[in-house]
């Protein structure tokens, strides 16, 4: 336990939390910019068991963002999530850490997420944050959505049956090329850095059953040096809070799914 010391020195965690770190298990779908900080965090913080689920390859332009990787993985054309599990493996060798090469749908989710305490959002797509609240929600189990682009991000906490859902938030799934993203508007480092340990923070509150979780939607801007946090009410008539869980039937919703 000496490797947790100085964490465990922390009266927020202290030993009993430290336990419960060890004792949990985390999904963490996407491992770009966010989920490479996350991964990395919550490996290093002691949490016990981590599955990374993402579908790509590592490339050269993710280097200037994404700090699991480096440029022997792109030469390897290795996955990411291959790339990730090897790296973490020698960073701590006493956590579990599985890398899942698989692009996350409606069909597979659930069996991806079963067993998981907590789910983290590293994704660069709304489809699939839309399935991963359904499954959230119909599986009781919390989720933590950040999102980065530009100069700025976003972060809320889903907790089921405590705090309103993504999609009180988001009511609709937008159409494709609406929203910006990476690789039309660009990215600095520092976004999804602050962004993805906000996300990693909030996770070890939750794993650790903190009193103090963030219930707002906080929006960051690293260039203009701003945070504001929005109080969100939940929305009367959504639908995944009552309990209809569209976007896991593809008979509902065809949706663009997986990390990026």
């Amino acid at each position: 336990m000496d490797r947790y010391s100085r964490q465990i020195l922390l009266p927020e965690i202290g030993q009993e939390g430290q336990n419960r770190l060890g004792q949990c298990r985390v999904a963490i779908i996407g491992c770009g910019g966010l989920g490479g900080v996350i991964a990395t965090t919550l490996v290093r913080a002691g949490v016990g068991q981590v599955k990374i689920i993402d579908r790509d390859l590592v490339e050269y332009q993710n280097l200037h963002r994404q700090v699991l990787f480096d440029e022997e993985d792109v030469k390897g054309q290795l996955p990411k999530a291959v790339a990730a599990e090897r790296h973490l493996k020698r960073v701590n060798s006493s956590v579990q850490v599985h890398g899942i090469v698989a692009e996350v749908n409606y069909a597979n989710v659930e069996r991806l997420v079963t067993g998981a305490d907590l789910i983290l959002d590293g994704l660069d797509n709304m489809g699939t944050r839309f399935i991963i609240n359904d499954v959230s929600l119909k599986h009781k189990i919390p989720w933590v959505y950040g999102g980065a682009v530009s100069t700025s991000g976003m972060s809320m906490n889903i907790i089921p049956g405590e705090t309103p859902c993504f999609r009180c938030v988001f009511p609709s799934l937008p159409p494709a090329g609406v929203l910006p993203s990476s690789v039309t508007v660009g990215v600095i480092a520092p976004a999804p850095f602050i962004i993805g340990s906000l996300q990693s923070a909030e996770a070890m509150k939750i794993l650790t059953g903190a009193k103090e979780i963030n219930r707002d939607l906080i929006v960051i801007d690293v260039w203009q040096g701003t945070l504001r946090r929005l109080k969100i009410s939940p929305r009367q008539n959504c639908p995944t809070c009552q309990g209809r869980y569209e976007f896991l039937q593809i008979s509902s919703f065809m949706v663009p799914a997986g990390p990026g």
